[in-house]
């Protein structure tokens, strides 16, 4: 049964890195619907090494912090296709070079630069792709996190990053509305265990306190995240649009955990 409705769909993916990236095992999950799912990497670096892992599916280059690469992609994507049915946008970076810094210390190149990767990257995929998107049923997701308004000290500058990422969601939301049916939705996962997130600043422990604050002290799994973002792409999910769906196992809703405030007052 099809229940997804993916089943002979196309969908670009963005923005894988390896095994545990949620880019790639959404890839998985939209495979396993029976989705056509095209990647697209940073570098042909990034290509190679994910050649054997992404097996036959098709791989395209892009660099999203050059317009010209952009426009490349669209013009290549479309030379070989006449619709995409879903684009997911897994794409974020910050430069943590200069170590933890308090937030007002925060370095101008490097804030502007998580701005037009994580979020403008978003916002300039979409409008060059705006014609080959299915105008009915087409649907774009991308990965944002549970909260912009806890103020994580390590996470930083990242925060404002994926709120400016959250609000554009909006707005692409209304602005394509104005020619299609398009949908755009951010899927909002709370702490994961990725590659990316180890280059945090002492995010292996937020991570544990994180998994603590659950409801069923069980870390958030990448496979739920990638699950969620399967469910937004496909048709089932037609009614949510201009959403950031939460996926953070209760956290948000633990605050004041029996046990936590146990273990801290010993």
């Amino acid at each position: 049964m099809d229940f997804l409705k993916l089943a002979g769909k196309r969908i670009l993916v963005f923005g894988v890195a390896n095994r545990k990236s949620v880019a790639y095992q959404t890839g998985k999950v939209l495979e396993e619907a029976g989705a056509e799912v095209i990647y697209v990497v940073r570098s042909e670096a990034r290509k190679e090494s994910l050649s054997k892992l992404l097996k036959d599916a098709p791989i395209y280059i892009c660099d999203v912090e050059h317009q010209q690469e952009i426009d490349q992609l669209q013009a290549d994507i479309s030379q070989k296709y006449d619709v995409i049915h879903g684009l997911v946008h897994s794409i974020a970076f910050a430069d943590y070079s200069a170590g933890w810094l308090p937030f007002h210390e925060t370095p101008r190149a490097a804030f502007l630069q998580a701005v037009d990767i994580s979020c403008f990257s978003l916002i300039a995929v979409c409008n060059a792709f705006k014609d080959l998107l299915d105008p009915e049923q087409g649907s774009v997701v991308t990965i944002s996190i549970s909260t912009t308004r806890m103020a994580a000290e390590n996470y930083g500058y990242m925060a404002p990053v994926k709120a400016a990422l959250d609000s554009s969601v909006c707005f692409l939301a209304k602005s394509f509305s104005n020619f299609s049916q398009v949908r755009f939705n951010a899927v909002c996962p709370g702490l994961l265990k990725t590659s990316a997130s180890a280059g945090i600043p002492g995010y292996v422990d937020s991570y544990l306190f994180a998994e603590k604050a659950t409801l069923r002290k069980s870390a958030v799994q990448t496979s739920e995240v990638a699950d969620t973002v399967a469910f937004l792409i496909s048709p089932r999910s037609s009614g949510i649009n201009s959403q950031g769906i939460v996926i953070d196992a209760g956290m948000g809703t633990n605050y004041f955990d029996n046990q936590i405030i146990s273990e801290q007052s010993t």
